[in-house]
């Protein structure tokens, strides 16, 4: 192996790491992907995007069943959770996906590197030397391998409170993915995408639910009107929210555990339940990487690049959730992952643009939005024109009866240049790609106006949305 000079090679196989070895391999050039667990796909597909979706939407579809009544399906009876089919079926899908990894690997010509991989220092002569050891459950042989440019993708990991440690009552991510039966009751702490998601998932199946989030709102990073409407909604399927509130203490409880919180009026208050979700955020995983031997610049564990994802070190690249200043979503480190191979293959490309990622939370209701809220608009100078159309105005969210939420759009005012789309409501997380196109192809208010949306959809809500920002909208 250390006879051979790759073009690239890439330390990580999640969702940036093996995106850009095949798109490496699709341009020719000889690719090593190192990937120190037994199967590739990294957090997203074993533990995160794809397993929590599979649980979404069993948890979307047992809430469907308990209305069939309303859409004249009767004789149903009694419908019941079987956990252990619902786990089955989610690695099922998980199987099947790396599976199709495996395949593209070899249709790419990509070489399969199982061990944990590390930068020994500067190129020498334009080769890096990538130091391999044993991966998970291995050995620790020490080999090498060498490529004239380094891709580095190690991923996330979930963050811990202080003095907390993950396991069968404390969960992560992780440990909530192999619980042997539903818990009656759950504290999650944090309310950004993770704990939504979780939290929408279990109250569906039928656990007692109470949501704890530090800052102001739930899901702070969305516009403020997305977060007065999924708390309200929350509200409303009972799920206990409290936002501006400080954990004090997570321990032992007689049935379970305890949450005691600081909340944002000044109380302190105290939760019991049967477990905990830790839900506080991801932290870069580039400990033991090699970085120090380097002159790759960090911010708090952090990479920093330029648009091209390049790091100080030449030859250096760094993609995924490891970047400083990145959104820690698969898509974006799949996308930085092409920008970066096409650079060094000398391809056309486009650097990734993060006014232009779309952020999708795939709770009920689900949340879509892409561009600038309008707090960050103003902020930025922006003289702010917006628009909100609500669902329940929407014929086909009447028929599959989805009325929460609404589109809301954020456009300068002068020119009508598009800013922002926030959706929350029924497939906000389809329906923002068209936002995100719109947004790529600098199209304006009226462009938009005046594009032809089929009848009936939910879709329709968006040329709603658009139209509502000049105070045009039809269907209100």
């Amino acid at each position: 192996m250390a006879e051979t000079i790759y073009d690239v090679a890439v330390i990580g196989g999640g969702p940036a790491g093996y995106t850009a070895a095949i798109r490496a391999g699709q341009y020719g050039l000889k690719v090593a992907l190192i990937e120190r667990e037994s199967k590739l796909g990294g957090t997203c597909l074993h533990w995160g995007c794809i397993p929590t979706k599979s649980l979404l939407f069993d948890a979307e579809l047992y809430d469907q069943v308990k209305h069939a009544k309303e859409h004249g399906l009767e004789g149903i009876g009694a419908v019941t959770i079987n956990w252990r089919t619902i786990l089955e079926r989610k690695n099922g899908i998980v199987a099947k996906h790396v599976k199709g990894l495996d395949f593209l690997m070899r249709k790419n010509k990509v070489t399969v590197v199982s061990a944990s991989g590390s930068l020994t220092g500067p190129a020498q002569d334009g080769v890096h030397v990538v130091a391999l050891t044993g991966a998970a459950g291995q050995a620790a042989e020490t080999r090498t391998i060498q490529a004239k440019n380094v891709l580095l993708a190690t991923g996330s990991e979930a963050k811990m409170l202080p003095g907390l440690e993950a396991g069968p009552d404390i969960l992560t991510n992780m440990e909530i993915l192999a619980m042997e039966r539903i818990p009656k009751s759950m504290v999650v702490i944090g309310a950004g995408a993770v704990g939504v998601e979780f939290g929408s998932i279990f109250k569906s199946f039928g656990s007692e639910i109470t949501l704890v989030e530090y800052l102001p709102r739930l899901v702070p990073n969305e516009d403020e009107d997305v977060s007065k409407e999924v708390a309200r909604v929350f509200r409303k399927r009972g799920i206990e929210c409290h936002a501006g509130a400080k954990v004090e203490k997570v321990e032992k409880a007689k049935d379970g555990m305890r949450v005691t919180f600081t909340a944002a009026d000044g109380r302190q208050l105290s939760k019991e339940a049967e477990k905990v979700l830790v839900a506080v955020g991801r932290a870069p995983r580039t400990a033991g990487i090699g970085l120090e031997k380097t002159r790759v610049a960090t911010d708090r564990g952090f990479i920093e690049t330029d648009e091209w994802m390049r790091t100080a070190e030449p030859g250096v690249f760094a993609i995924g959730d490891v970047v400083a200043g990145l959104p820690q979503l698969a898509h974006v480190g799949a996308m930085a992952g092409m920008a970066a191979v096409a650079k060094i293959a000398g391809k056309r490309a486009r650097p990734v643009r993060r006014d232009r990622i779309p952020g999708c939370t795939y709770c009920e209701p689900q949340i879509g939005s892409v561009g600038l809220t309008e707090a960050q608009a103003k902020a930025q100078g922006h003289r702010v024109k917006t628009g909100k159309f609500p669902f329940s105005a929407n014929s086909k969210a009447s028929i599959i009866g989805s009325h929460e939420g609404f589109v809301k759009v954020v456009a300068e005012e002068k020119y009508g240049e598009l800013l922002g789309v926030h959706i929350v409501g029924p497939q906000a997380t389809e329906l923002i790609a068209e936002a995100v196109v719109a947004m790529e192809m600098e199209a304006t208010i009226e462009d938009l106006m005046f594009t032809i949306h089929a009848h009936p959809t939910l879709a329709e809500a968006m040329l709603d949305g658009f139209a509502s920002v000049e105070n045009m909208a039809v269907n209100v």
